[in-house]
C-alpha cells in the first residue's frame, strides 16, 4: 500500500509540472470573458389586465373581527357584522361547591348549601388594534413622537429628552407629568404621576371614529357545526361572508341594543377596598387594573343566569360542543351611523365577564361552635372567551354596470382598460407576455432566445388620476400571488427585508406599497419580480397567471376559498385580502389614449452580451 502512494504521489507531481510549463494555459473563464462587454438596457414587455370579482369569500378563518359601515365613492357601500360562538371550560363550577353536592338530599356536611348564584353584571370587551411602534424605544409611541428615530427626540417640549423622562418615570408627552403646575424639568415631586398609565393610537378604524351608532348584541339561534354536511362529516364546514343571520330571523334573546360612541383612552380600574394594613395609602385611588381601549358592551344578566349559571352540572356545560348547541353564539351587528365608521376588532383578545355573587357558609374559624356561623355574599368573576366558529358576514351594494361590463369582458378574454381591486371583493387577474396562451407563445420564446442576464424585473401598475384623491380609501399595500394555486411567488418567499413602520410594512423588496409622488398624491404600486421573471426566460419555469389583490397583512401568504362573481367557480384566494374595507383603482393594460402612459407596464433591466 505505501510503495502504490508513493508511485501516485510520483505521477501527480509530473502532471503537475507539465500543466505549468505548457504554453497554452489560460485561467478559468479568460477565454469567455476576454472579449465580453456587458450593455446595461432596460425595456418594458407585454402585461394583460383581466378584471375579476367574487361572489362571497370563506369568512371563519379571519383572526379578526370587521364591524361598521363606510361608503366609498367608488366602491360603494361596504358593511361588516360578527357571528361568534362563545367557549367554556368543561363542566365548570361556579361558586365554591360543585352543583350535585349542593343538590344532596342527605346533607351532614353543613358546609354543603344552596350557594344561590346570581349574576350581577355581564360585559363584552372587545379590544381594539392600537399602534404600539416605538422605533427608538423612548418610551413614545412612533405616531406620537417627535423624531420616531431619536430617543433623544423632545415630544413635549420641555427641557427634558424622551428616553431621559421615560427612563425617569415620567410622561414624555407632557411637560408637566403630575399636574400640579411645575414643569418636569423643575418639578422634584412626581409621586402622583403613575408612569404605568399608557396612551394608545388605534390604529384600525377606517371613517370617522367619534361616529356615534347602534350597537346591537343577539343571541345566534343557528348552529353552527364544525364539519360539513354535504361530505358525509368527512371535512370541515366553510362559512362564507355572504350570509347575512340576522336579515334570515336567526335570532333570539336580544342582549343588547343602544346608540353608544367609542372611548379611546386607557380603562383604568381602581382597588375596591382600602387594605387596612397600609392606613399610609388608600387602596381606592389606586389602579389595580389597566385595560387597552376596547368596546365594553354591558349584556343582559338575565339571559345568563337562565343560559349558563343555572345550567350548574347539566351535559349543557360538559364541554364546547355541548354548550354551543345550547347557546349557540351571538350576533354582533351596528346600524345607523351617523358617519361612515369601520372597525377591525381583535376577537382573539375578546371575552365576556361575568360577575356573580353567591352564598358562602363561614364557620368564622371556630368549627365546633356553630352559634357564630354566618353565610355571606360572595362575588367572584367568569370569563367566556369568544372562539369556535366566528364569521364575518361582509355586505357589499351592487357592482356597477361598468365594473361588470369588464368582468363579463375579462371572462371573455378581452383585457380591460381599468382594473378595479377591493378587499374581499374585486381582484384581477395579470397575464405575462402575451394575452392568451401564457406559457407559449412566440414572443416569450424570441426574449429566450435572446443573450441577456435579468438584472431587476418590476411590475408597475398606476392609480387611476381620478381616484387618487381618495387617499384614505385606497389601500396602502398590494399583493401578487400565483392565480391557480394561491402560492406565493418565489420573490416573496426569498425577500426577508423588515420594517419599523408596523404590520403590513416587511418585504419591502418584493414591494406592492403605495407610492406617492412628488405632491404626496397616491400614484403608484411596484413589485420586484426579478426571480420570478429569471426563472421563466432562463430556466423555462411556467408562466403561469398572477392574482392581484388588497392585503392587510404582507405576512400572511395564507389562502382560503371564494366564488367568483356571476359564477360557481371557486378560487384560492389570500387570506389577507379580506381584512379590511379598503381598494384601488389602477389603469389597466388597454387604458384610453389619454391615460396611456400610465398602463401597467412590465419593466426588464438587463445586461446584454
Amino acid at each position: 500500500m505505501k510503495r502504490l502512494s508513493y508511485h501516485f504521489f510520483i505521477r501527480t507531481i509530473a502532471l503537475l509540472l507539465f500543466i505549468s510549463c505548457n504554453q497554452d494555459y489560460y485561467p478559468i473563464g479568460e477565454t469567455l470573458l476576454s472579449d465580453l462587454t456587458l450593455e446595461t438596457n432596460s425595456r418594458t414587455v407585454p402585461a394583460f389586465t383581466f378584471q375579476e370579482g367574487t361572489g362571497e369569500v370563506q369568512s371563519n378563518r379571519q383572526p379578526l373581527g370587521q364591524l361598521g359601515l363606510i361608503n366609498h365613492p367608488v366602491f360603494g357601500k361596504a358593511e361588516a357584522s360578527i357571528i361568534t360562538q362563545l367557549n367554556i371550560v368543561s363542566d365548570p363550577i361556579f361558586g365554591n361547591i360543585r352543583q350535585r353536592f349542593e343538590d344532596q338530599e342527605d346533607q351532614t356536611d353543613i358546609n354543603l348549601i344552596q350557594e344561590n348564584e346570581t349574576v350581577k353584571q355581564v360585559y363584552l370587551e372587545i379590544p381594539f388594534f392600537s399602534n404600539t411602534n416605538d422605533s427608538d424605544n423612548d418610551g413614545v409611541i412612533d405616531s406620537l413622537d417627535a423624531d420616531p428615530n431619536d430617543p433623544d427626540s423632545n415630544s413635549d417640549g420641555d427641557e427634558l429628552t424622551d428616553i431621559v423622562e421615560f427612563q425617569s418615570g415620567l410622561d414624555p408627552l407632557s411637560s408637566d407629568s403630575d399636574g400640579d403646575g411645575i414643569l418636569d424639568h423643575n418639578d422634584d415631586d412626581n409621586e402622583t404621576y403613575q408612569p404605568q398609565n399608557r396612551e394608545y393610537q388605534i390604529d384600525s378604524l377606517y371613517g370617522n371614529g367619534n361616529a356615534d351608532f347602534d350597537l346591537q348584541v343577539y343571541e345566534l339561534t343557528y348552529y353552527l357545526g364544525n364539519l360539513d354536511p354535504t361530505t358525509n362529516f368527512e371535512s370541515a364546514q366553510i362559512y362564507y361572508s355572504n350570509r347575512d343571520y340576522f336579515d334570515e330571523g336567526y335570532i333570539g334573546s336580544t342582549l343588547f341594543n343602544q346608540k353608544i360612541s367609542l372611548d379611546f383612552d386607557e380603562i383604568r380600574i381602581n382597588f375596591k377596598e382600602d387594605d387596612p394594613d397600609t392606613p399610609e395609602v388608600d387602596e381606592t385611588t389606586q389602579v389595580e387594573t389597566r385595560l387597552s381601549p376596547r368596546l365594553n358592551i354591558p349584556l343582559d344578566p338575565n339571559f345568563f343566569q337562565k343560559r349558563l349559571i343555572d345550567l350548574e352540572g347539566t351535559d349543557a356545560l360538559s364541554g364546547n360542543e355541548a354548550f354551543n348547541q345550547s347557546m349557540r353564539g351571538l350576533v354582533i351587528r351596528a346600524d345607523n351611523f351617523s358617519d361612515d365608521l369601520y372597525m377591525l376588532l381583535d376577537l382573539q383578545g375578546a371575552e365576556i365577564k361575568i360577575l356573580y355573587e353567591f352564598d358562602d357558609y363561614d364557620t368564622q374559624g371556630t368549627l365546633d361552635d356553630l352559634t357564630d356561623d354566618v353565610v355571606n355574599k360572595v362575588e367572584r368573576e367568569l370569563s367566556l372567551s369568544l372562539g369556535g366558529t366566528q364569521i364575518n358576514t361582509l355586505k357589499n351594494s351592487a357592482f356597477e354596470a361598468a365594473i361588470e361590463q369588464r368582468i363579463a369582458s375579462s371572462k371573455n378574454n378581452v383585457p380591460t382598460d381599468k382594473l378595479f381591486v377591493q378587499s374581499s371583493r374585486l381582484h384581477g387577474k395579470i397575464r405575462l407576455f402575451a394575452d392568451k396562451n401564457p406559457d407559449s407563445n412566440q414572443f416569450l420564446e424570441d426574449i429566450r432566445t435572446e443573450s441577456f442576464l435579468i438584472n431587476e424585473a418590476n411590475l408597475i401598475f398606476y392609480i387611476d388620476p381620478e381616484t387618487a384623491s381618495l387617499e384614505s380609501l385606497i389601500a396602502k399595500r398590494l399583493y401578487l400571488f400565483n392565480y391557480e394555486s394561491g402560492s406565493p411567488l418565489s420573490d416573496y418567499s426569498i425577500d426577508a427585508s423588515v420594517s419599523n413602520f408596523g404590520t403590513n410594512s416587511n418585504k419591502q423588496n418584493f414591494g406592492g406599497i403605495l407610492e406617492l409622488d412628488e405632491n404626496n398624491n397616491p400614484y403608484r404600486y411596484k413589485f420586484n419580480l426579478t426571480n420570478h421573471i429569471s426563472n421563466i426566460i432562463r430556466n423555462d419555469s411556467l408562466n403561469y397567471d398572477l392574482g392581484l389583490v388588497v392585503t392587510a397583512d404582507i405576512e400572511n401568504s395564507i389562502s382560503i376559498k371564494a366564488r367568483k362573481a356571476m359564477d360557481i367557480e371557486t378560487l384560492n384566494y389570500p387570506l389577507a385580502a379580506t381584512l379590511n374595507p379598503l381598494g384601488a383603482v389602477l389603469i389597466g393594460s388597454h387604458p384610453s389614449s389619454a391615460l396611456n402612459d400610465k398602463k401597467v407596464k412590465l419593466e426588464l433591466i438587463y445586461s446584454s452580451y
